[in-house]
């Protein structure tokens, strides 16, 4: 009985270990290898003809009718659960203030409540705000995070990528080349 029993527990211990290592080798080539997306940026020119969704009215617009009527976008990819996105509000609605700058808003991958709380409790900067449940949006911008923010010209030529929380640096560099 008793070599019944340990033969279990080392049968047990020895499929416990088999796991391990598997799931191990499982993980480290997984992060090895190789992730393929392509941004949709060429030649620092952003694709803008695809759809979004607003998060407010839950509508569908294509991208290219938003961007008219200024010289400069700033396109903030953010989310309520990001910590640096809360460090950065500041410095976002400072540049709200600028009158050659529309503010965009991405929501990557986020609940739409909790979007609505971050923006009453931070402040809402955007001229416009659109949904990304997928991350594809953001995706088309290159982002590979958050937050992020692209200044972009009114060709839709990126000016400036700025990867990780704004600060003061980025906002005197902003209105720099905005208020050229």
């Amino acid at each position: 009985m008793q070599f019944l029993e340990k033969t279990r527990k080392s049968i047990f211990s020895l499929i416990i270990l088999v796991l391990l290592i598997s799931s191990f080798f499982i993980f480290k080539f997984a992060l090895q290898k190789e992730k393929i997306y392509s941004p949709n940026i060429t030649d620092n020119q952003i694709f803008t003809d695809f759809e979004v969704i607003d998060l407010i009215e839950e509508k569908k617009i294509n991208f290219d009718k938003v961007l008219f009527g200024k010289n400069f976008y700033l396109i903030n990819i953010w989310s309520s659960w990001c910590e640096p996105c809360k460090d950065e509000s500041e410095y976002l609605l400072e540049l709200k203030n600028d009158t050659s700058i529309m503010m965009i808003g991405i929501n990557y991958k986020d609940k739409k409540i909790n979007a609505l709380n971050f923006l009453k409790l931070y402040g809402d900067p955007f001229d416009q705000i659109f949904i990304d449940k997928q991350g594809t949006v953001s995706i088309n911008f290159g982002a590979y995070g958050v937050p992020e923010t692209l200044l972009i010209n009114e060709d839709n030529k990126v000016l400036k990528k700025y990867i990780g929380p704004l600060n003061d640096g980025d906002v005197y560099e902003i209105k720099n080349i905005t208020n050229n």
